[in-house]
């Protein structure tokens, strides 16, 4: 009984692998017309053969960046303008776009959304916070319990945190902002990503 030649059966399987994934990837959706090009992302993605990145909460870079640092360059962006969905500052940041781009300033990768520092990083008392952590805060609905807006400390003067933060509100754009009663009702909690060698 002859047995199939195995490059045959290999290029069967990835002609029959391609044309499959082109099928899903011209997938139309019929109410916009609009090809869904999200689909083989999410297939790959999902897949067994293929697991997204792990970020650790302390890798070697994020151990090498001083708060101070990190302060001093994001002041350095106050005044760039609110755009959803942005890490570019030529054009805009949103929240978490603003953060993405201080991190990578310093050749570091940090979750790209906000709601994916919710366990990033140790928690800590808002008491305990300093220059360099991050605060996280709900969506403007402060009923939905979920990280929905985050920024940096940038300072605590009299008793009082001040943090910056790219804010989509009257603001717009980057700006340095007093933990005040609207953003008490919104916060959720401060985390430390950066090493604590820096904070004694």
């Amino acid at each position: 009984m002859c047995k199939p030649h195995p490059f045959k059966f290999k290029y069967f399987f990835i002609t029959i692998s391609i044309a499959f994934i082109g099928c899903i990837n011209s997938k139309t959706d019929p109410s916009t017309g609009v090809e869904d090009s999200v689909a083989v992302a999410a297939l790959i993605r999902d897949s067994e053969l293929v697991k997204p990145a792990v970020t650790e909460k302390k890798g070697t870079e994020i151990q090498k960046i001083h708060p101070d640092s990190l302060v001093a360059f994001a002041r350095t962006l106050v005044g760039v303008p609110y755009l959803y969905a942005s890490a570019d500052p030529a054009n805009g940041f949103d929240c978490s776009g603003f953060i993405t781009y201080v991190f990578n300033h310093f050749n570091t990768i940090v979750p790209r959304s906000s709601v994916d520092f919710t366990n990033y990083g140790s928690e800590l008392a808002i008491e305990k916070a300093k220059p360099g952590d991050l605060i996280l805060f709900t969506g403007t609905d402060s009923t939905i319990r979920i990280v929905g807006h985050m920024g940096i400390v940038e300072s605590i003067k009299n008793d009082t945190l001040y943090f910056i933060h790219s804010t989509s509100g009257k603001m717009k754009g980057v700006v340095i902002t007093p933990l005040g009663n609207y953003y008490r009702s919104r916060f959720v909690k401060v985390i430390r990503v950066l090493d604590d060698i820096y904070f004694l």
